[in-house]
């Protein structure tokens, strides 16, 4: 199986030969419901894998900063915002975004970008670079990353081979469940060069790097340490189950709370999805929870020690992210017994190889 997704175009590094690995990379990673049951190739063109932006918010109409709904083809975020900051005539900090996007994969993405008193650009000339404007408004403020309520995937599946009587079934679970939210491939960069250049920072033998590529090895070790105690919860088969001394995320928010004792009142929330468990964004702080959940948590940090104490030098404070993630409006259909098609959607901040991986093996010709 090869899962090792190209980056969204952000800097990423291959590991050094002389660089040591003791984490458990993407694949190896355990599974909620069995492991997959089908094996296919994906990404074979960008127009395999379709990602739409779904904003949190409308545009206000008015204000100093031009809202862009953009359509683009095999173009990273990162030098779509640098053609619209060279056509607007401003700086690339004027330029906003809700999240990155990857580069092999036809993507509908929002951007903003602060004019002032300038002009609008002509943003139709932007197509001749296969940039399509598909809406423009005005708005009051910056787009700030997170600003989206999610994703909607299309994949799809070419040279399917499995058990294809029993994705009926797996679906439903799947849609029923959800899946353990792990973060992607993506996260880590090219053979995970993300985390061997984050090793390197913490050891202090990193070559010098911008505050941005040195934010994203940082982001790339704290989304690991989470996925190890994700997969923790998943081999006790307790990722999707509160605990005592659990802290349960509200559904839609960011908010979580203590859980001291286990109730019908929590038991009927969880299956509701009203709320969910999480895990640890690993940094500065005491830990938030207790009892057997604090013990897991910190039994995966003190296997990285270097790690713990990079992120909480780095300023980074303790967060949650929640360890289940829902698929809304999940369908799989069949065009032929080869071809297979994939839609979801996920809320942001997560990824849709956390759910392909459920379903299905892959290799990526794109990515190679």
């Amino acid at each position: 199986m090869s899962t090792s997704a190209t980056p969204s175009g952000d800097a990423t590094q291959e590991p050094s030969d002389h660089a040591t690995q003791h984490w458990r990379s993407f694949d190896q990673l355990p599974y909620a419901f069995g492991g997959p049951l089908l094996g296919a190739r994906l990404r074979e063109c960008p127009e395999d894998f379709i990602v739409d932006e779904i904003l949190a918010f409308g545009p206000d109409g008015d204000g100093e900063h031009a809202l862009l709904r953009i359509r683009k083809t095999s173009a990273n975020t990162d030098w779509v915002a640098r053609r619209l900051a060279s056509l607007a005539g401003v700086s690339v900090k004027a330029v906003g975004y809700a999240g990155l996007k990857d580069r092999h994969a036809v993507t509908t993405q929002w951007f903003s970008v602060h004019l002032g008193q300038l002009p609008e650009p002509r943003w139709r000339l932007l197509a001749e670079e296969g940039i399509e404007v598909l809406e423009q408004h005005r708005h009051r403020r910056k787009l700030k990353r997170g600003s989206l309520a999610g994703n909607q995937f299309q994949i799809r599946l070419r040279e399917v081979a499995g058990d294809l009587d029993a994705v009926a079934a797996r679906i439903a679970l799947l849609a029923a469940r959800g899946v353990p939210n792990y973060f992607g491939p993506q996260r880590f960069g090219r053979g995970e060069g993300n985390l061997f250049r984050a090793q390197a920072l913490f050891a202090g033998t990193a070559p010098r790097a911008s505050r941005h590529q040195q934010g994203l090895w940082l982001s790339a070790a704290r989304s690991q340490l989470f996925n190890e105690v994700l997969a923790q919860r998943v081999e006790r088969a307790d990722w999707a189950m509160a605990r005592v001394g659990d802290r349960l995320q509200l559904r839609g928010s960011h908010s979580h709370f203590l859980v001291q004792d286990i109730d019908e009142r929590i038991l009927e929330r969880l299956h509701l999805g009203d709320v969910i468990p999480t895990g640890p964004l690993f940094g500065a702080g005491e830990p938030l929870t207790e009892g057997a959940v604090r013990a897991l948590e910190a039994a995966v940090g003190a296997d990285y020690p270097d790690w713990i104490a990079g992120l909480t030098a780095a300023g980074l404070k303790q967060e949650r992210r929640a360890l289940r993630l829902d698929i809304e409006h999940l369908e799989f259909e069949c065009a032929s017994p080869t071809e297979a098609s994939l839609v979801f959607t996920l809320p942001a901040g997560s990824y849709a190889t956390s759910v392909l991986r459920e379903l299905t093996t892959w290799t990526e010709p794109m990515a190679h």
